[in-house]
C-alpha cells in the first residue's frame, strides 16, 4: 500500500532545469514535487563551467547567428536575479567572476577587428590595453589582444544550493529503481523514498533529467522526442595557477580554449578547460588528451609555467533534443505530449527562458494551481548537493 497525494506538477531531475522551473512554478502558486535520484545539481549541471553566456562565443565567425541572438538577453536576466531584482532571488549565489576575457594573437584578432567594433558587439565586449590588463595577461610574454566580455561566471554548487533551499520541502530523493511510471496513466507515478511508498497524481509531469530523459520516456512507452548527446573531453588542472576566466580565439567558430577557474582552500586554483580542445578530444584517451592540452597551453600561453601542475581529464555529455543535422539547438527546447512535458535547457544560461516557456505552455493548456502542497513530502529524504567534478575525481 502507498499513500496517494496530489500535486499540480511533478518534475523529474534536479539539475538546473528542474530546480529553476520548480522554484518558478512554486512562486506562481503551483504545488510541486521535484524528484532527484542522486544529488542536486545532477550530472550535466554540476559539470558545466558556470558561464552565463551572452552569445559572444557563438558569433566568432564574424556574424551574429541564431544562437547568439537567442542567448543575448540571458546575462541581463541572471544579473537581475543576482541583484535580487529578477524572477528568482539569487543574491546568495557566489559569483566567481563578473566578466570573462577573450584573447588571441594579433593576426587572428585583426581578422575580426571590424566585427568587434560593430555596434552589436560593443555593448558586449571592450578592448583592454597595456597596464589595464589583469593577470595573467599583464605578463611581458603576452603579445596578443585582449577583450573583456560582459558575461559572469557562477559557482555551480552555490547556485544549486541556493535554488534548492527555496524549494527544499518539495524535493525528494528517490534512488534509482525507486521510481515507477505508469504509461497507462501518464500523470501518475509511484516513488519509494526512504522505505515509504507514495503515489503522486499530477496534472503534468515535466522531464528535466537531461540525459536521463531518454530512459524516462522509454518507461512511458514513448519514442519522441528523440535525444542526441554531444560529448566533451574536459581538462582539469590543479596547482599554483592564477585565476582565469577566458576564451582563446582560434581559427574555428568555437573558442580554441575556454577556461574557468575555482579557488581551493589551500590557495591552489583549479582550471577547468573546455572549448574546441574538449570537442576534438572525445576519441582520445586520458593520457593523449592531456598531452594535446599541454601542447595547446604551451602554444597559447607560453609565458606561464605549468611544470608543477597536476593534470586530469573528464568525459561529460551534453543532452539535448535531436536535430536532423546533429548541430546544437539554438535555444532551450520543450516537447508536450498530453500529461508529459520534456524539457532541455541546452545551456545553463537558458534556464530562466525554459522556466518561462514552461509557464506559458501550462497556461496555454489551462493548467492552473489547484492542489495544496502535501505535507508528506516534507518528511521524505532529501538529496545531497552534487560535488564539482574536480572534487569527485580526487575522492
Amino acid at each position: 500500500m502507498s499513500d496517494t497525494v496530489r500535486v499540480d506538477i511533478t518534475l523529474l531531475g534536479g539539475g538546473i532545469a528542474g530546480l529553476w522551473s520548480a522554484a518558478t512554478l512554486t512562486r506562481q502558486g503551483y504545488s510541486v514535487a521535484l524528484i532527484e535520484s542522486r544529488a542536486i545539481g545532477g550530472i550535466q549541471t554540476v559539470a558545466s563551467q558556470g558561464i552565463i553566456h551572452g552569445g559572444t562565443k557563438y558569433a566568432l565567425r564574424g556574424n551574429l547567428n541564431e544562437s547568439a541572438r537567442a542567448i543575448a538577453e540571458m546575462p541581463g536576466i541572471w544579473r537581475a536575479c543576482l541583484a535580487g531584482d529578477g524572477p528568482l532571488d539569487l543574491r546568495q549565489v557566489r559569483v566567481l567572476a563578473q566578466h570573462q576575457h577573450l584573447w588571441s594573437t594579433d593576426n587572428l584578432i585583426s581578422q575580426l577587428a571590424g566585427f568587434f567594433a560593430g555596434k552589436a558587439m560593443r555593448s558586449r565586449m571592450r578592448p583592454i590595453d597595456g597596464p589595464s590588463r589583469p593577470a595573467p595577461f599583464d605578463a611581458p610574454g603576452f603579445h596578443g589582444r585582449l577583450y573583456q566580455l560582459d558575461e559572469p561566471v557562477l559557482d555551480i554548487p552555490s547556485l544549486t544550493r541556493v535554488l534548492a533551499e527555496q524549494i527544499r520541502e518539495r524535493i525528494l530523493l528517490v534512488p534509482p529503481g525507486g521510481l515507477t511510471l505508469n504509461p497507462a496513466s501518464p500523470g501518475t507515478l509511484t516513488v519509494d523514498s526512504g522505505g515509504e511508498r507514495v503515489t503522486l497524481e499530477s496534472q503534468r509531469i515535466i522531464l528535466t533529467a537531461g540525459k536521463g530523459n531518454a530512459a524516462l520516456l522509454q518507461q512511458l512507452g514513448r519514442e519522441r522526442p528523440a535525444m542526441q548527446l554531444r560529448p566533451l573531453h574536459m581538462l582539469i588542472l590543479q596547482g599554483q595557477l592564477p585565476p582565469l576566466f577566458a576564451h582563446c580565439l582560434g581559427a574555428q567558430a568555437n573558442p580554441r580554449l575556454t577556461i574557468t577557474s575555482y579557488p581551493l582552500p589551500d590557495g591552489e586554483q583549479v582550471w577547468y578547460i573546455g572549448g574546441q580542445l574538449a570537442e576534438n578530444g572525445i576519441d582520445l584517451g586520458t593520457e593523449r588528451q592531456i598531452e594535446v592540452a599541454q601542447q595547446e597551453l604551451q602554444a597559447t600561453m607560453p609565458w606561464i609555467d605549468f611544470s608543477g601542475v597536476r593534470w586530469r581529464s573528464l568525459m561529460i555529455e551534453r543532452a539535448e533534443p535531436r536535430i536532423t543535422s546533429g548541430v546544437r539547438p539554438d535555444s532551450c527546447c520543450l516537447h508536450s505530449d498530453r500529461e508529459i512535458i520534456t524539457a532541455w535547457p541546452t545551456k545553463l544560461a537558458f534556464a530562466p527562458r525554459l522556466a518561462s516557456e514552461i509557464t506559458e505552455l501550462l497556461q496555454s493548456q489551462g493548467v492552473k494551481p489547484a492542489a495544496p502542497q502535501p505535507e508528506i513530502l516534507q518528511r521524505l529524504p532529501k538529496p545531497p548537493l552534487a560535488a564539482p567534478p574536480w572534487q569527485e575525481l580526487s575522492e
